[in-house]
């Protein structure tokens, strides 16, 4: 796929993530979905779904999710500020920020408790926002879930100053400009999705479409060098070690067992710090398994929020 390709080609994925709009935060132009229940006899009362894509993702990226999650109940997908088709802002990136981006989304549009779903540095921000407002969030679906702390303790305390040096080096728009001009570029990219996924054939042309796509976006440059800044940064966001005993909503831990992004021995790890946790390790399964294996994603969320929605009626019943 050629630059010209992008500029004239008409990817099948937008038929399939609902109704697209643009909302102004902050006076940045932003990107979301939604798709709502048809057919009278649906309750519309069911608890609403808001999906946050991971890195280099965009609304695309749950393609194979929202049709079957908008069976039921309304779902509603948002382009992160710097990703997608949201504005390539100058900003100061993290996952503060964007939990203020998702939280005021839901204070426009929602306003009634959600079901947050996030799949990696978008689970990170669903499980923020769970902790920075509990009033939005009825449970929590992460998909590969990254921890920004695990990588600080990986590196000896005498040695962090010397990495941190390193990597300002490496930030330099000199170095990364052109290295982003290089893997934006669609051959580039779909080798390197690859990577993310267990099976290779699961990254097809929508795929590649989505990751690349708003490479070519005026600004994207700046704002990829912003992230990787960002990124290496240790307040980037919020320990999950440290975050996940202050949860008091249900959440589904969903791993992809042939993750090559994230260590997947941190799942059972992860599963012990809170009791509400419900842990489900996936075969044959990368980083991206809601878009690798919807099949099995997408029962498993709906079972999940059918399970514990029945626990709290029966609980409220009681109680009354």
């Amino acid at each position: 796929m050629t630059e010209q390709d992008l500029a004239i080609s008409s990817p099948l994925w937008r038929d399939r993530v609902g109704n697209l709009r643009d909302w102004v935060w902050h006076g940045w132009q932003t990107r979301y979905s939604y798709l709502r229940p048809q057919g009278q006899s649906l309750n519309q009362t069911e608890t609403p779904f808001l999906l946050i894509h991971g890195f280099g993702a965009s609304i695309g990226h749950w393609r194979n999710n929202i049709p079957e999650l908008g069976k039921t109940a309304s779902v509603y997908a948002l382009d992160m500020l710097g990703f997608g088709d949201s504005e390539k802002a100058i900003a100061s990136y993290g996952v503060a920020l964007w939990v203020e981006q998702i939280f005021d989304f839901w204070q426009t549009f929602i306003g009634q408790p959600t079901i947050l779903v996030g799949n990696s540095i978008g689970s990170l921000v669903c499980l923020a926002a769970a902790i920075q407002h509990p009033e939005m969030v009825a449970g929590l679906v992460t998909l590969n879930l990254p921890d920004p702390s695990v990588r600080e303790e990986a590196i000896p305390a005498f040695i962090r100053p010397a990495i941190a040096a390193i990597e300002g080096v490496f930030a330099s728009p000199l170095l990364l400009k052109p290295l982003f001009y290089f893997v934006r570029r669609p051959p580039v990219i779909r080798p390197w999705a690859k990577l993310a996924y267990a099976n290779p054939d699961a990254v097809d042309d929508d795929l590649v479409d989505i990751l690349s796509r708003p490479a070519y976006d005026r600004g994207a440059d700046r704002v990829f060098c912003r992230l990787f800044k960002a990124m290496t940064s240790p307040h980037f966001g919020p320990s999950v070690k440290a975050a996940l005993p202050q949860l008091s909503v249900p959440m589904l831990l969903i791993w992809g067992k042939q993750d090559r992004m994230v260590p997947p021995g941190l799942a059972p790890q992860f599963a012990q710090y809170n009791p509400k946790i419900k842990l489900v390790a996936l075969d044959r399964a990368g980083h991206c398994p809601h878009d690798e294996c919807p099949e099995q994603v997408n029962p498993l969320i709906l079972q999940w929020v059918a399970d514990w929605s029945e626990d709290r009626h029966k609980a409220t019943a009681e109680v009354g």
